[in-house]
């Protein structure tokens, strides 16, 4: 009789402890993403060369809506920076930024990008096999992400000439567009797709406005 109310009293904490596990469940995260950057909408003529990167980390708090906690949403915080290597000389000529294609066959060009620095906010319907106590589970979380850039630059370097700018105005500082992550355990998919323009109606190419926009395809590694 002892061993047996010994045993119902062991199961009795066991599923209370159960149960808070449950309870407390969320898969708080901090988030590391690699991506390769690429301009979608390019005027004609423009085209990107070498490899244009992106880096990004931060933090997304995690609030299930379902009692077995596995499908939540998520409000994050995070760094952003990101790189475009391409065609498109930015430069200052009598105090008024200058856009041109750059013609290769007249001009040795090393270098030529701009590159933004961003501040995240992004925003995931979270959905995933996992449990309290799976670390290794299948997840697809699709989602919006606003960016405010509050650091730009462009380098153009040439046998010609050398130039550097920094904290151009003609460029959005606010930027916004779809995220999707997915995939298994700490390696996932991960794709983001911006909804607006990265530069402003100001900056014109022949006459036109450079309304390219930035399309990221990379990687994205979860760490609770």
């Amino acid at each position: 009789m002892i061993c047996i109310s010994f045993f119902g009293f062991a199961q009795d904490d066991e599923d209370a402890d159960k149960s808070k596990l449950y309870k407390n469940y969320r898969e708080d995260q901090f988030y590391i993403s690699a991506t390769y950057n690429l301009l979608t909408n390019k005027p004609d003529g423009v085209n990107q060369n070498s490899f244009s990167s992106g880096f990004h980390f931060g933090f997304i708090r995690d609030m299930p809506v379902n009692q077995r906690r596995n499908i939540s949403l998520g409000l994050g915080i995070g760094l952003s920076t990101n790189s475009y290597n391409q065609n498109v000389s930015i430069v200052e000529i009598n105090d008024q930024l200058v856009y041109n294609v750059i013609d290769e066959s007249e001009v040795n060009v090393s270098k030529n990008k701009f590159t933004t620095y961003l501040v995240e906010v992004p925003i995931e319907f979270r959905w995933r096999t996992s449990t309290a106590s799976d670390y290794n589970f299948w997840r697809i979380y699709s989602g919006f992400k606003f960016g405010y850039i509050f650091y730009n630059s462009a380098k153009f370097k040439s046998d010609a000439d050398n130039e550097r700018l920094s904290n151009i105005d003609d460029f959005n500082k606010i930027q916004y567009g779809i995220t999707l992550s997915a995939g298994y355990g700490t390696w996932n998919f991960h794709m983001y797709y911006g909804l607006n323009s990265i530069f402003g109606g100001d900056a014109k190419l022949d006459g036109k406005s450079i309304d390219v926009k930035s399309f990221k395809l990379g990687l994205m590694f979860y760490i609770l």
